[in-house]
């Protein structure tokens, strides 16, 4: 049972937020992805993190979970069409304004620079934050995302028609249901199935906390859509970079995380075998191993200690996730 969110002033918004760990820890700022709420980040991955001495943060990102609600359902279809002919698109907002909500409770929240870790839609937020706000990020570790690079491999052709087949307004509890243990099913990783039973209990959570979704995630969808590539923004990215992927990942392919290693300088990349497009149980303990051991190179750089570097070049290493 998660406790009840804090919640800041993002503008006229308002995000929900949890901490946990030292309150006089390094803050670890969470962001998460596409209509994933801060219940999306496991709880053992945030306890280990806080565990290891960190102040973690897990915030609701706009549209979703317990921060405000925008209004207004976007035309996804046309909305997609036009991103892969590479013209521009009208959306509710971009990624860049996720980026300044991201920001607004850095400042907010933190008495100094944050270690960064976005996950999907929230590793492209991340990835504008890094760039755009250098003062505000001590390192960066992008998971399962994009540089939204032109040319890169979609999402597998039967997960994108699924997404693109979510129920609409009227739509019964059960076929919500249904529907979102059918994608998590699709897009989880292959090497590390999780229970049907989890995922139907998942969903039903998620949806319990979310209440009605009033086109939140079609929302930040369109962001997506509407903000195009990142690539002459990624070279900007000063902070210590780690991108991880899993190798089976249907719905963002891991060439996306190449691509993103490969256009930030000094960046460092790990494919993961066998994970998919989530975060399974098995791979917890190791996740939580290699964020703590990004953070602490990124520590000893800020307070000046020598460390080894990072290789200039973006590289596979697979050897301890096998």
């Amino acid at each position: 049972m998660n406790p009840l969110p804090d919640f800041v002033h993002a503008g006229a918004l308002r995000l929900a937020y949890e901490t946990q760990g030292p309150r006089d820890g390094v803050p670890v700022l969470l962001v998460h992805g596409l209509g994933q709420q801060l219940t999306g980040w496991p709880d053992a991955l945030v306890a280990m993190l806080a565990q290891a001495g960190y102040r973690v943060i897990r915030f609701d990102n706009r549209d979703v979970g317990k921060s405000s609600r925008l209004r207004g359902r976007p035309s996804l279809g046309w909305l997609y069409l036009r991103a892969r002919l590479g013209l521009p698109g009208a959306a509710p907002y971009r990624l860049d304004d996720l980026a300044h909500d991201t920001v607004s409770l850095i400042d907010q929240l933190c008495r100094g620079p944050v270690h960064l870790v976005g996950a999907s839609m929230g590793g492209m937020v991340a990835q504008i934050v890094a760039a755009r706000f250098p003062a505000a990020v001590r390192s960066l570790c992008s998971i399962m995302s994009s540089s939204g690079e032109r040319g890169l491999p979609q999402a597998r052709a039967d997960v994108m028609q699924l997404m693109m087949k979510a129920p609409r307004a009227g739509a019964s509890l059960e076929q919500v249901v249904a529907h979102g243990v059918a994608l998590w099913e699709r897009i989880g990783s292959p090497d590390y199935p999780t229970p049907r039973s989890r995922l139907e209990l998942k969903v039903r959570r998620d949806l319990a906390r979310n209440g009605a979704d009033a086109g939140g995630a079609d929302r930040q969808f369109a962001a997506i859509l509407a903000s195009g590539s990142r690539v002459p923004l990624l070279a900007q990215v000063l902070a210590p970079t780690l991108v991880l992927h899993g190798e089976a990942d249907p719905l963002v392919p891991p060439e996306a995380g190449r691509s993103t290693a490969r256009h930030i300088p000094g960046a460092l990349f790990e494919g993961i075998p066998g994970m998919g497009h989530d975060f399974p149980d098995a791979l917890l303990p190791r996740l939580a191993e290699r964020l703590i051991r990004h953070f602490r190179f990124a520590d000893r750089a800020a307070a000046g200690d020598p460390a080894p570097a990072q290789p200039g070049q973006p590289h596979i290493t697979q050897g301890a996730w096998a």
